[in-house]
């Protein structure tokens, strides 16, 4: 079974005497497996008999009253491809909740990247072991739309292209030694960002958001993150020039403090205007720091799909270690950013004195990448 939507819900026989309201749908709790070797991914076929038919999807199935999430993952893996997780890395990349109308279904979101030699065993399969196809896709085409999934794979598609690492820009004040700070910062990060990289820009400047826009423009091989409070286009005109609207292509999120996350909430957990104000063309990562922050991020997501708005594609959740840019935060720790991670619905990236050649750690505590400033850039 994949993705769980073939499981029936049981309903009981409808009283008459007892009551007139309809039986809510079930709530299938599902476990699913976005499998793949590098840039390939596993993906199965639905028959048309099937609910959600004639559509593709990730390999799962229905968690068990007895078993956690990752043992329902590995189980209903090797049942319907034979493939064996036990030694692999489990990542977690999230939870959903997505309701169809007719069914409700809790997706608990894996990534589990195979062996070469696991690869090579299966990459030929066209078929799982309970008869359903089974196809190896690029993960441009899964990304780009090649292949229809459900509507509750929208999400995870965005997950999906989150990078195992993201570099953050040194703020202006860093340059202020130089003659002309301004021009210190962009050529400093012109120069020494990594090809292709998905790059936070955090000026902590209000008055040179112009620079996001000189810095984007100059490499127009990075992708940017930048501050929710810019909303409006980097300049405002009344049309936006080709070039400008190349630069708005290459933002792929914007991000909000914890401070400005709590304040989309207030005390009793009502949304709050300034969540409305939050933007609408593009994505979220938000920064947490604690499980007040991790749940308000978590309300946040769930309303974003609920409302059809770009989802909350991950979140920052630091300081993992101790940090020179605020030495004065007692960091978490790797056992305590940990549980932090197991709480949260989107991706978890690690964020506080960490180095790319920690990424093994990140995942393994339950991440799926670091990020920071001095050994990104």
């Amino acid at each position: 079974m994949l993705n769980g939507s073939n499981q029936q819900s049981e309903t009981k026989p409808e009283s008459k005497t007892k009551t007139n309201k309809p039986n809510k749908p079930n709530i299938v709790n599902v476990a699913v497996a976005v499998i793949h070797y590098k840039d390939q991914y596993l993906l199965g076929f639905r028959d048309a008999t099937q609910h959600q038919g004639n559509r593709y999807e990730f390999v799962g199935g229905k968690i068990e009253a007895n078993e956690s999430a990752a043992q329902a993952l590995i189980r209903e893996v090797a049942e319907e491809t034979g493939i064996l997780l036990d030694n692999n890395t489990i990542v977690k990349l999230g939870r959903l909740h997505h309701d169809y109308g007719d069914k409700q279904v809790s997706l608990q979101v894996y990534k589990i990247e195979l062996t070469a030699e696991q690869y090579e065993q299966h990459r030929h399969r066209e078929q799982g072991l309970e008869g359903q196809a089974l196809t190896w896709v690029s993960k441009l085409q899964l990304l780009t739309g090649a292949y229809h999934l459900p509507a509750a794979n929208k999400t995870i598609l965005e997950w999906l292209k989150l990078p195992s690492n993201i570099a953050i820009t040194y703020p202006l004040a860093h340059f202020n030694t130089h003659t002309d700070a301004a021009a210190a910062w962009l050529q400093y990060h012109q120069e020494n960002l990594a090809s292709e990289s998905w790059v936070y820009i955090r000026l902590k400047d209000a008055r040179s958001k112009h620079l996001a826009e000189q810095l984007i423009t100059a490499r127009p091989d990075i992708l940017a993150i930048l501050p929710n409070d810019n909303e409006q286009p980097l300049n405002v005109e009344e049309s936006l020039t080709a070039n400008e609207t190349e630069i708005g292509q290459r933002i792929v999120a914007k991000h909000l403090t914890q401070t400005t996350l709590m304040q989309c909430f207030d005390e009793v957990g009502s949304s709050t205007a300034l969540t409305q104000s939050l933007s609408k063309d593009h994505p979220l990562i938000v920064s947490c720091h604690d499980i007040a922050s991790i749940t308000a991020a978590n309300q946040l997501a769930s309303m974003r799909i609920l409302q059809k708005l770009p989802p909350v594609i991950g979140a920052f959740v630091s300081p993992v270690l101790a940090t020179q840019t605020h030495p004065d935060d007692a960091p978490l720790g790797w056992e305590a950013w940990s549980a932090l991670a197991e709480l949260a619905d989107m991706p978890i990236i690690g964020l506080g004195g960490l180095e790319p050649a920690m990424l093994n750690q990140a995942l393994q505590y339950g991440g799926i990448g670091v990020a920071g400033i001095r050994q990104f850039i």
